[in-house]
């Protein structure tokens, strides 16, 4: 049995759960059935019918697609970026903050980074234009990917669940 109910892991989610219920949620041991609260918070949150298996960032997720049984990168809003173990940011709508006029737009005067040195890309979602990530690397630098998870891993070594089924 959960120590928390979906209502408090949706209130969570949400930035609405108050302060002393927060910290004892995010400090403790996390509990079997949370991971599992958490992905059908997130789905209820979504038109799709594609089930998550692994949420990526607060609007992005893996999902198992419905109809293929592929696993892919997928916004909220619905559009699918590519398979899951590609780079997601190729996909995305990208903003270079490449200039002093760019990075005062997001620091006071005398306070942005040096744009030889370093720039912000922001990767928007080509659809809903929500923004996924922001990297701050040295201009010459290649798109950072972030990571390619281990599904089958994470499901069957670490939660103890069936993993997801998929179609390769």
């Amino acid at each position: 049995m959960s120590a928390y109910t979906k209502e408090q892991v949706g209130n969570l989610v949400d930035g609405r759960l108050d302060w002393d219920t927060t910290v004892r949620m995010l400090s403790m041991p996390k509990d079997h059935e949370r991971f599992s609260q958490y992905l059908e918070v997130l789905q209820g949150k979504v038109s799709w019918p594609d089930k998550i298996v692994l949420p990526l960032g607060p609007h992005l997720h893996i999902v198992q697609a419905a109809k293929s049984k592929h696993w892919l990168v997928k916004c909220d809003c619905g559009h699918e970026f590519c398979d899951y173990r590609e780079n997601w940011k190729l996909s995305a709508n990208v903003y270079v903050r490449d200039t002093e006029e760019a990075m005062l737009e997001v620091y006071p005067q005398l306070m942005a980074p040096d744009t030889q040195w370093q720039v912000y890309r922001e990767y928007y979602c080509p659809s809903c234009g929500t923004m996924h990530d922001v990297e701050a690397p040295t201009p010459w630098y290649p798109v950072i990917h972030d990571f390619e998870p281990d599904i089958e891993a994470f499901y069957k070594d670490w939660l103890q669940l069936p993993v997801p089924e998929r179609a390769d």
